[in-house]
């Protein structure tokens, strides 16, 4: 038996009073977290709901989630965990291809969708049988009489609960891809894969019992499921909770909390380094932050040496996918990070770079990352055929590009789908992202390829200035002139106040081209 609820029961029996979980003012002891998880797993449990079943998570980060995802683990079915900004033709798919049996959503004032319309959509799915809405308030949805609230149907339930048996190789979560070609795949990842990555995390970023893990980072993604609330709950620190990324109130909680562990993605990196911050918080941070991690997207060198200079401490950089459990590679502690670089393959993973043929490369030459490794899933839902163009002979190829040095680090150049090619020469977005940052008068920047008559693809950047600046784009052409080749510097610049980003704060490309 391996059962990834195994991570929050063994904390619960072993230390039951220490603190689990703080969101605002509310404080959970791992006991408490248990025993809320296991009434769910006796309310699915009496609805038929087990072992190879799928139940679906829609919820920000509140106490419900985790309460939700273990308790759904130890019925023996699986978690499908969906992004809260979904619409109802959304949500509707995504059970649909997961075949879900029941969902749990997020409803009230702040939810993304209104619960009438999540009740609709539900209603077009034939598998989805139960319909259970997460609410501070039932007022707040009282035209949907007939839909029952988690506090209502949680009110009788017992708290004690035996997770039902499930075999390494059952699958424990099903995480969507962000589906930037055609529909969204459901990555299924077994108890196995998710629990020897939580352990691979603690190990990697050298986690303490004493640990107080800031969660801004969605807990329906990858990396905030792994590398903070599955590794956290595992070796028995503490999780502040917050909805959403506000770079004021983040500052204020990340002292207030007395925080020593925080990730992020690299555009929430630039929003708290564009924060005025007071002088007592900003010491207060410093004196407790002990880590800080990104994520999900390659972090600038511009911005990775702002945050030094500005908090004292650098920032580890770490890769992986969704379908990867996710960490795959990190700056492991004990060296500098280095500039650029997201470090080198955890335990118990390997990777490689190859070329199309599929022949490795060498050291310092591009080639799409393979990797394998316990962390690895073991397929898309329902789609044999997306599965076997991506897992082949016990590797999984990640459609990024990177480049390896001599000392057996990784350097991200980009993703193969983003890659421009002008005029026959390949243009790689990221490396023009990472000079344009260096410009005093740049704030954030995002290259893209657009169609062109004659080069096939041109290169267009999109342009945040900093705070009082005048850049003209003519001005901004001439600096790009000087300091990339010719073939390579951005054409077109289209200057704007913000980025389209994903709830996670990955920039979206797909909505800028």
């Amino acid at each position: 038996m391996l059962n990834l609820a195994s991570m929050l029961e063994y904390t619960a029996r072993h230390h039951p009073d220490r603190e689990a979980v703080t969101q605002g003012s509310l404080r959970l002891t791992y006991a408490e977290l248990d025993a809320a998880a296991n009434r769910v797993a006796n309310l699915l449990a009496d609805r038929g709901i087990g072992r190879g079943d799928r139940v679906a998570l829609s919820c920000p980060n509140r106490v419900e989630f985790p309460t939700l995802y273990y308790g759904i683990l130890k019925a023996g079915a699986a978690v499908v965990p969906l992004n809260v900004m979904l619409q109802p033709r959304e949500i509707a798919y995504h059970l649909t291809d997961s075949q879900a049996k029941a969902f749990f959503c997020h409803a009230g004032p702040t939810a993304a969708v209104p619960a009438s319309a999540v009740a609709e959509a539900v209603a077009q799915t034939p598998s989805c049988e139960h319909l259970i809405l997460i609410t501070d308030d039932p007022a707040d949805d009282s035209p949907l009489t007939d839909v029952p609230t988690l506090s209502t149907v949680l009110a009788s339930r017992s708290d004690v609960h035996e997770t039902v048996c499930t075999l390494e190789s059952d699958t424990a979560v099903i995480l969507y891809t962000s589906g930037t070609t055609g529909s969204p795949k459901g990555a299924e990842l077994t108890h196995a894969n998710m629990t020897l990555n939580a352990l691979t995390c603690h190990r990697t970023i050298e986690a303490r019992q004493d640990d107080v893990h800031l969660i801004v980072l969605p807990l329906f993604h990858s990396f905030g499921q792994t590398v903070q609330m599955n590794a956290t709950f595992g070796i028995g620190a503490r999780m502040v909770l917050m909805p959403r990324f506000e770079a004021a109130k983040v500052m204020r909680t990340l002292a207030r909390e007395e925080v020593t562990v925080f990730a992020g993605v690299p555009t929430m990196y630039w929003k708290l380094l564009e924060e005025p911050v007071e002088d007592d918080t900003r010491k207060s941070v410093t004196a407790r932050l002990r880590m800080a991690i990104s994520g999900g997207a390659a972090l600038a060198v511009e911005i990775a040496e702002r945050f030094r200079k500005a908090f004292g401490i650098s920032i580890h950089e770490g890769y992986g996918l969704s379908e990867t459990s996710p960490m795959v590679t990190f700056q492991h502690p004990g060296r500098p990070p280095k500039p650029g670089s997201v470090g080198s393959p955890v335990w118990g993973v390997e990777m490689r770079l190859v070329d199309p043929s599929g022949t490795e490369v060498t050291d310092g030459e591009p080639g799409e990352v393979a990797i394998r490794g316990h962390n690895v899933m073991k397929g898309y839902f329902g789609r044999p055929e997306a599965t076997t163009e991506v897992l082949r002979d016990g590797w999984f190829f990640s459609g990024d590009i990177a480049r390896r040095d001599a000392d057996g680090d990784y350097v991200l150049v980009d993703r193969a789908k983003d890659l421009i090619i002008r005029g026959g020469y390949n243009v790689y977005p990221r490396e023009l992202e990472e000079a344009l940052l260096t410009h005093p008068d740049v704030s954030l920047a995002a290259v893209i390829g657009v169609p062109h008559p004659v080069h096939g693809e041109e290169v267009k950047a999109y342009v945040i200035r900093r705070q009082g600046s005048h850049l003209s784009e003519d001005n901004l052409r001439t600096w790009c002139k000087s300091v990339m080749a010719a073939y390579k510097y951005p054409r077109l610049f289209e200057f704007c106040d913000e980025l389209p980003m994903t709830a996670s704060g990955k920039i979206l490309k797909r909505q800028l081209k």
